[in-house]
């Protein structure tokens, strides 16, 4: 087989979102974050999870969680109570996430009113462009 030769920047970046982009989109959606940043501070039970993440749907919470579980970032016990009880706790793959996932809630933090204000600016705009 013949050496590779280098690629071009533009191919090595084309290459890099080929590889990451489906992992990404299983942990990066809207839920996903939120839920694993839930569960990676104690074991919980789906209805403490369905009523600390403001707005998911039991639907939502089901799937989010099924797929959490299939890339295994997060367990799921069965808890022996009447009536039965689910648990879902991290997993040391899903607790590598805990560091990005602090960076993320603090650029959040420090970042939040500079977007919100940015996206104020951005729909001004667009309604002073439509008016005209």
């Amino acid at each position: 087989m013949p050496p590779r030769l280098p690629l071009p920047d533009d191919e090595v970046a084309l290459i890099d979102v080929r590889e990451t982009k489906p992992i990404l989109d299983q942990i990066a959606n809207k839920w996903s974050v939120m839920i694993l940043s839930v569960v990676c501070e104690n074991p919980v039970r789906f209805n403490q999870l369905l009523r600390r993440l403001e707005g998911i749907t039991h639907k939502a919470l089901t799937e989010a969680l099924r797929r959490l579980e299939r890339n295994g970032l997060v367990a799921r016990r069965v808890l022996p109570l009447s009536p039965v009880a689910v648990e879902y706790s991290i997993t040391p793959l899903g607790r590598t996430l805990k560091d990005p996932f602090d960076a993320l809630c603090i650029w959040a933090g420090r970042h939040g009113q500079a977007m919100a204000q940015a996206q104020s600016d951005y729909d001004e705009r667009r309604l002073d462009q439509e008016a005209s």
